[in-house]
């Protein structure tokens, strides 16, 4: 880099000392006028330096604002989507990372940006055994599937752009929409999930308001958060050709899609794009290994047609070169050790027992005032009161009898309904859980006796 100071030729050429006395006073003149400029003046407040203008309306998340408190003793957390840390397997992942390090120059060098080529060849193997056949070559590893949402985001989406959520949709999400400068759209669901026979509404909203046609729509077909739904069959190919018929890129996001309870679901929209003309064109899947073996490998992935890949691989360099090397290649070990299976097979289990648990217990404590259906899959219960509960309320009266859960408030774009509620089970012990519900109805008893 030429570090040179440059300079700018004069037309003419005064003496040296004229020259030197008139480059005094010139730049005497420059600071005084800054100064000036500068000077804050005495009757006004201080001012802070101006944020970029894609802040504005960005909210924090509440899951993230929560976490303080769950380190009160003696805290109950229904709050945070975090997978139990019982369930890691840590002699896996030993054995994993130190496999890994036993290639330094490979293990603890920069990669490529697209992802290491041996964790790609195992994510791709990975998804092909699941029925969503997938080649290396359509991988672009991620620092988490969040990574993801913010790349597609990115290269896809100008201000003014219209994204469609699910309602309620993943917080997290609408905030990298939000950043985008989008405006979003919330798209019903039910037992079902996206409720697709309203998609031509919100087209029509959007054209009502002035907004640009749909141009992303963003699903967790698999045990949404904060939903817990599954995607029926049927509203999965109608998406897909909507999409198709509307020109609009889907987001399939499944971070959930291994914790199942029963046996399988529906293929995923990767997998069922390639049995709808055009559609294989439109559709973008992510997932991540945070919710099967750690969050702290921060490993997810995405894949993409092609005209998409080298745009999100650009993006992707200007944020982070590339995810942690070390991670993806103790990631790759660890997926090709063939211990995933049975170690998936105990979560499983394991959340299935706590998500019954907590479905037992708000019957017990709330009979038919709380709406619930207990999720096929996943970490989170989604309820709804049936009176006037607002739950953003009744969460500092929850803080005070020691349980916390996240507000339904947080999972829409517009219009909330502030009668729902999050509850993730995933950390909490059975045991542990009855008492968290009872201390729920506890709060709600104080709120009533208040008004």
């Amino acid at each position: 880099m030429n570090t040179e100071p440059t300079t700018t030729r004069l037309q003419r050429s005064p003496t040296p000392g004229a020259a030197a006395r008139s480059d005094a006073r010139d730049a005497r003149d420059a600071r005084e006028a800054r100064d000036d400029q500068d000077a804050p003046d005495a009757h006004a407040p201080h001012a802070s330096p101006r944020l970029a203008q894609r802040m504005h309306g960005v909210r924090s998340s509440a899951v993230r604002d929560l976490l303080a408190h769950a380190k009160a003793p003696g805290m109950i957390s229904f709050a945070g989507g975090l997978p139990a840390p019982e369930t890691f397997d840590v002699e896996g992942i030993r054995a994993a990372t130190r496999a890994a390090l036993d290639d330094p120059h490979t293990t603890l060098q920069y990669g490529t940006t697209d992802g290491q080529p041996a964790l790609r060849d195992a994510l791709a193997a990975h998804m092909s055994a699941r029925g969503a056949a997938t080649a290396a070559d359509d991988l672009i590893v991620t620092t988490g599937s969040q990574q993801g949402i913010d790349l597609l985001a990115r290269v896809l989406l100008d201000p003014g752009d219209t994204v469609i959520v699910e309602r309620p949709a993943y917080l997290a999400a609408l905030q990298v929409f939000t950043l985008a400068q989008a405006n979003v759209l919330g798209l019903e669901t039910d037992a079902d999930g996206a409720c697709t026979d309203r998609l031509d509404a919100l087209r029509d909203e959007a054209r009502r308001r002035g907004w640009r046609p749909p141009r992303v729509l963003y699903v967790v077909p698999e045990f949404g958060n904060p939903s817990g739904v599954r995607m029926a069959l049927g509203r999965r190919q109608a998406l897909l050709r909507w999409a198709v018929a509307h020109d609009v890129v889907v987001i399939e996001d499944a971070p959930y899609s291994e914790l199942r309870f029963d046996a399988g679901g529906p293929p995923t929209l990767w997998t069922l794009a390639r049995t709808i003309p055009g559609a294989a064109q439109r559709v973008v899947h992510l997932s991540t290994l945070s919710k099967t073996i750690a969050p702290a490998l921060r490993v997810g992935w995405m894949a993409a047609p092609d005209w998409l890949r080298g745009p999100a691989i650009l993006a992707k360099q200007s944020l982070d070169l590339h995810t942690s090397t070390l991670s993806q290649e103790v990631a790759a070990h660890y997926l090709r050790s063939g211990r995933l299976e049975a170690h998936l097979q105990a979560v499983r289990r394991h959340y299935a027992e706590r998500c019954a648990a907590l479905s037992e217990a708000l019957r017990r404590r709330f009979g038919d005032a709380l709406r619930f259906a207990p999720p096929p899959g996943g970490m989170f219960v989604w309820a709804r009161f049936d009176d006037a509960v607002d739950t953003t309320a009744l969460l500092p009266h929850a803080l005070a009898r020691g349980v916390m859960y996240v507000p339904g408030e947080a999972f829409h774009a517009e219009r909330p309904d502030r009668r729902t509620l999050r509850l993730a089970f995933a950390t909490v012990a059975p045991e542990r859980i009855a008492e968290g519900v009872d201390r729920l109805a506890a709060a709600l008893d104080d709120v009533r006796h208040t008004h």
